[in-house]
């Protein structure tokens, strides 16, 4: 529910260079990394690749993003997701398996990041599904909250 965005261009940075990388990070936001469920069970049924149930319009709203250069690195934090004013996430940004940092020295091994690039970082436990008319609202402790009201599906999309 977090994401970073990059200020430089980078690739195959060692574990022992995440200082640097650091260095180039623009900054953090709220962001939401949403799923139709219904896409991706279909492609792991067919045994095709899941992305279709990641790449579509409006799956990966960001709040505004705070810069580094005048908050420093998001390393703790209370993350939370309401629904309808119901809590139905919360963790610690301390939480995540691997630091920003971590992941994004991994993820620089195999592909070539990119000024402007946004990397979501995870979520906590509680994933659920959403509907029609739903007020999603993303705080997570230092950073602009993000709020998503969920609309009618386009017409010519199902």
């Amino acid at each position: 529910m977090t994401a970073t965005r990059l200020t430089g261009t980078f690739r195959q940075r060692p574990a022992s260079r995440i200082a640097v990388l650091r260095k180039r990070r623009l900054g953090y936001a709220a962001g939401l990394d949403m799923t139709r469920r219904d896409l991706q069970l279909d492609s792991r049924n067919k045994g095709r690749p899941w992305d279709t149930g990641k790449n579509f319009a409006w799956s990966a709203p960001l709040g505004p993003i705070r810069p580094v250069e005048s908050h420093g690195h998001a390393t703790g934090g209370g993350i939370r997701l309401n629904v309808n004013g119901e809590l139905k996430q919360a963790a610690d940004v301390g939480e995540l398996i691997w630091s920003c940092a971590e992941l994004i020295s991994h993820l620089s091994k195999l592909e070539r990041l990119l000024p402007g690039d946004l990397i979501y970082t995870g979520t906590p436990a509680g994933v659920g599904p959403v509907r029609t008319g739903d007020v999603i609202e993303v705080t997570i402790d230092g950073l602009e909250p993000l709020q998503v009201i969920i609309g009618d599906p386009e017409p010519e999309f199902p």
